[in-house]
């Protein structure tokens, strides 16, 4: 099966939208990952969501915890993404990944699978195809058209 997974903060979550998001991880407060506002049409990207998984796509979630060593701030970030996604999408991700800042995410991946990441680093080592975060929708589009 053929995966596209889709990272969290600032492509399809605008973390760094969030007033005083920085401080907040600092003084470890999940507000950011809470209120984030999501970068796509939630309606449209469900759709082609629904669209890709009929068509046998795996659809999931490859995101990193917030850069620190603090075990109990990450298990509240996890509940905090994880939380976020059921809330705003309403879509069953067939996966959802939450690992260490840093963690490369290629590990994850085979060389069939799709990402779509806001940082360059990560699409350049994915093993498979990498989109940046412009135009998720229509790319997602031309992806199942494609199928």
């Amino acid at each position: 099966m053929k995966n596209i997974y889709f990272d969290m903060d600032g492509t399809i979550a605008d973390l760094y939208g969030v007033t005083t998001w920085l401080d907040d991880i600092i003084a470890r407060d999940v507000r950011p990952y809470a209120i984030a506002k999501p970068l796509v049409d939630v309606n449209a990207f469900v759709d082609v969501l629904n669209t890709l998984k009929a068509l046998g796509y795996g659809i999931g979630i490859i995101t990193w915890l917030a850069k620190c060593d603090d075990d109990d701030y990450h298990a509240r970030v996890e509940n905090a993404k994880r939380t976020w996604l059921a809330n705003t999408f309403h879509f069953d991700f067939d996966e959802i990944i939450v690992a260490r800042y840093g963690t490369p995410k290629q590990m994850f991946a085979t060389e069939n699978d799709v990402l779509f990441d806001d940082e360059a680093p990560n699409r350049n080592a994915w093993c498979g195809t990498a989109y940046n975060v412009e135009n998720i929708v229509e790319t997602l589009k031309k992806i199942a058209k494609n199928a």
